[in-house]
């Protein structure tokens, strides 16, 4: 069975060029564009190696990280431009495994996939198993899209429920600005209706957290937005 890698960067010539190359030498080879499609690219291709770029639009490499890292041990190589010293250590402690910068030797590269690769049956353990985040005593299964408690059935969401659900728990303990969630949700022409939000959080809040009115999961961050507290501190 080929290595599936899968070739997270928004810069269209290299990843053409990236795929050509891996395609050639029998990689299985998938793309994504943006931080948010890396994501779920992770969640429903289940590669076997990540390239990452730390620059994308929508959510740069770093959050990217932290939304894999809160399920998944897949091996991820950074590939970035950033030279300083401070974004390789931040990239490594997100929970990156090597960093090569841009511009690269392709033998290189190659190399350090192989030895990625070297990893993969660890990273095949864990990729059998379905990706979930915990919210209490709630399991949140990010491919079958749903949230169920320890008896009884799933807990129904509505879709932009669960939307709004999914770009929280793959962001653990990142602020999301309203800006932010409303244009992940809603779209960029809905950046400023922040009704929509608090209505659908109340809703979230009521469905999933223990005591609504004291959320400990599902936190409001004052003036600014919200975030997903994975330890319900």
């Amino acid at each position: 069975m080929s290595t599936k890698v899968l070739i997270a960067d928004d810069d269209a010539q290299l990843v053409r060029a990236l795929s050509v190359t891996l395609a050639a030498r029998g990689y299985d080879v998938v793309t994504a564009r943006d931080g948010r499609a890396a994501i779920d690219a992770v969640i429903t291709e289940r590669p076997d190696i990540v390239m990452l770029d730390l620059g994308m639009p929508r959510l740069d490499g770093i959050g990217v990280l932290e939304g894999i890292r809160a399920w998944s041990q897949v091996p991820v190589l950074v590939l970035s431009g950033r030279t300083d010293s401070s974004d390789k250590v931040d990239a490594l402690d997100a929970g990156a495994d090597d960093y090569v910068t841009k511009p690269f030797q392709m033998d290189e590269l190659l190399a350090r996939l192989r030895a990625l690769g070297r990893r993969q049956a660890t990273a095949a353990a864990t990729a059998g198993a379905t990706p979930t985040v915990t919210i209490g005593d709630l399991v949140v299964d990010l491919v079958a899209k749903q949230v169920t408690p320890p008896s009884g059935p799933a807990i129904r969401l509505t879709p932009t429920e669960w939307r709004l659900l999914e770009v929280l728990v793959t962001n653990p303990g990142r602020l999301m600005t309203r800006e932010m969630l409303l244009t992940e949700v809603w779209g960029p022409t809905h950046g400023n209706d922040s009704g929509y939000l608090r209505l659908y959080m109340a809703q979230l809040r009521r469905k999933l957290e223990p005591e609504p009115s004291h959320p400990r999961y599902l936190v409001t961050e004052s003036g600014m937005g919200y975030r997903f507290d994975p330890n319900g501190a």
